[in-house]
């Protein structure tokens, strides 16, 4: 075990790489939930601020343990996205691309100025006590105590990857994938389209809250800006890279493209080169992803091949 780990370090891979490529994973399936029912939404970077706030707020403020504390951030994630989800849906395609980075800016905005406005609260209700510092602006919350886990985050794609693939089975898989094929088709075979897109929408909500919630206990200190449209972008190319073709493309996607930019580190100022043509390459040669399906059976089917070609090659006696 010490060999690997060593091994991975010597690459740029240290433990605190490794546990920050489980999150992103579970970011990335957070959006591959909405994908999969043909929703191009980017509010996950909205939903994780809120699973990630809260919970720190918990665990820093409230001294809640660390596993409630993300639970409830979750929770919260879900809560906010049954009011946005109702309406948002409704718009598709690129609209619904535009009104969700709208709602991760007003997150990002409010968290902001959450402080701000609860002073001027007191200021006009003319309560002599101390407002309380709930978000600290932009400034962010600072000295945050790493209880991220790699084991935590192990068991929880695990438990994830459990959910998508009998999620794929099961009668609302089935349901997501007609809404993504034709929704007007989908809702004349009785499927209740509203119900089965907000019920996406809010499960992919809470992922991302988890998300974040582990992010948040992750990396010591968190601040508004960290949640912007860069993040929104960042979670869409993991489930992209990855592919939608299969339920573990996203965690593929997640784990690559975390890892790669710290596998480039040594190039310097080419790593940004680099990282820019290879995801070109994949858009470009490999559209279904790293999960799909039809490349990992080339894969055999070419392995297969290499291993016959060396075992025709070897003598008749040797293995005598």
């Amino acid at each position: 075990m010490g060999f690997v780990s060593d091994t991975l370090a010597s690459i740029g891979l240290n433990e605190f790489v490794i546990t920050l490529m489980f999150v992103n994973a579970i970011l990335a399936m957070s959006i591959y939930l909405t994908l999969y029912g043909g929703m191009f939404s980017l509010a996950n970077a909205g939903f994780m601020a809120i699973g990630s706030y809260v919970s720190v707020i918990l665990t820093q403020n409230h001294d809640w343990p660390f596993l409630p504390a993300i639970l409830a951030g979750m929770v919260a994630a879900g809560l906010i996205a049954i009011p946005i989800g109702l309406p948002v849906l409704r718009l598709r395609d690129i609209y619904l691309a535009i009104a969700t980075i709208g709602f991760v800016e007003i997150t990002r905005i409010m968290i902001l100025n959450l402080d701000k406005i609860i002073a001027e609260a007191y200021t006009r209700l003319h309560m002599e006590s101390e407002p309380p510092k709930i978000t600290n602006g932009p400034l962010g919350i600072t000295g945050i105590p790493v209880e991220t886990k790699l084991e935590y985050l192990v068991v929880t794609v695990i438990i994830l990857s459990y959910f998508m693939i009998r999620m794929h089975r099961s009668r609302f898989g089935r349901a997501l994938a007609a809404i993504r094929q034709d929704e007007n088709v989908a809702a004349s075979q009785g499927i209740n389209v509203v119900y089965y897109k907000n019920a996406a929408f809010i499960l992919g909500a809470m992922m991302a809250g988890l998300g974040g919630g582990f992010s948040g206990h992750l990396s010591r200190i968190i601040q508004p800006g960290s949640y912007g449209f860069g993040t929104a972008v960042d979670i869409l190319a993991y489930s992209v890279l990855g592919g939608i073709s299969s339920w573990y493309g996203p965690i593929l996607g997640g784990l690559a493209l975390t890892a790669l930019p710290e596998v480039l580190r040594p190039l310097k100022e080419y790593t940004g080169l680099i990282n820019g043509v290879v995801l070109l390459i994949f858009i470009a040669y490999l559209p279904g992803g790293l999960g799909d399906p039809a490349l990992w059976r080339s894969v055999r089917k070419t392995a297969g091949r290499i291993f016959n070609f060396i075992n025709k090659g070897k003598p008749a006696d040797a293995g005598a």
